[in-house]
């Protein structure tokens, strides 16, 4: 089963790369099933086709179990013009800090997604992102939706 998730992507960045254009910076909401809360997301270029994003999270599972946690990925983006005009993939590699309770957690994060960026000022994306962590979970594989308003 990876060999066949691995050439569907290798066979897609073959199709999609197009040159990839990061259209501007972006601002908005991630939902995300690790967080029984949400994120607030932005995205800034940092070249023609890489992107930085930084997200800051809200963590409540309970009264006494609530947290925040800030993420940055480094992105790289590839066009899936092709398919359709603003259809992009992405892959990212990138640091979480963040508390649970009193535990302070440091991660390693690595970040696979879609994306469609409308002809109005809106990106949808969804996205995987597994993370390692070192001290109130040791890993977590979380999927997350984004709404981003882009500026």
């Amino acid at each position: 089963m990876k060999k066949i998730i691995f050439i569907i992507a290798l066979s897609l960045s073959f199709i999609g790369t197009t040159n990839a254009q990061v259209a501007g910076k972006a601002i908005g909401v991630r939902f995300a099933n690790e967080f029984n809360g949400g994120e607030l997301t932005f995205q800034t270029p940092l070249g023609r086709a890489n992107r930085l994003e930084l997200d800051l999270g809200f963590n409540h599972w309970s009264n006494s179990n609530s947290g925040i946690q800030i993420t940055g990925v480094y992105q790289w983006v590839w066009g899936l013009n092709s398919i359709a005009t603003g259809l992009n993939w992405y892959a990212g590699l990138g640091a979480s800090v963040g508390t649970y309770t009193s535990n302070l957690g440091l991660g390693i994060v690595g970040q696979l997604g879609i994306e469609y960026n409308f002809n109005i000022p809106l990106q949808i994306s969804l996205d995987w992102r597994p993370t390692i962590f070192n001290s109130y979970y040791t890993y977590y594989g979380g999927n997350g939706l984004s709404l981003r308003y882009r500026f």
